[in-house]
């Protein structure tokens, strides 16, 4: 009599493979600034911190080179946030970070954020060609 097995086959690969992929998905194209506020001394402050580093990589800003990333660093014991402004529609998103980890963050970024880019209509255009298809093409 054997029993049953109801758990998974792997294990989880864990937070960073988790931030990672979300970090995949970030999207930046419909932001126009992104601020980060937040207290030094305020005990959530290292989750905001971790985002802005994040966000600053090379390969999330690459994605829109025009969006202005600004920090904001106060002394009050404000509770940390993060404020998108979109670019076309000039709204604005604003993210409370104070209970929130760096991995919620990016799926709440992700969820609002980047789900509003539109998809490229000229996909289709790259067709791979083989060289005997390059030759024929300029000989005609």
């Amino acid at each position: 009599m054997s029993i049953y097995y109801s758990g998974t086959f792997k294990r989880s690969a864990g937070l960073i493979s988790a931030i990672v992929k979300q970090l995949d998905l970030v999207n930046l194209k419909p932001v126009k600034k992104i601020q980060v506020q937040f207290d030094p001394f305020h005990p959530q402050a290292e989750t905001v911190r971790d985002f802005l580093f994040h966000i600053t990589g090379p390969k999330v800003a690459a994605t829109n080179l025009k969006c202005a990333i600004k920090t904001n660093i106060v002394c009050d014991r404000s509770d940390p946030f993060i404020k998108v402004d979109l670019a076309e529609s000039g709204n604005s998103v604003r993210l409370l970070a104070t209970n929130l980890t760096v991995l919620e963050i990016l799926q709440q970024f992700n969820k609002h954020i980047s789900s509003l880019v539109k998809p490229d209509e000229t996909v289709g255009t790259n067709i791979v060609q083989t060289k005997s298809e390059k030759k024929k093409a300029r000989r005609k």
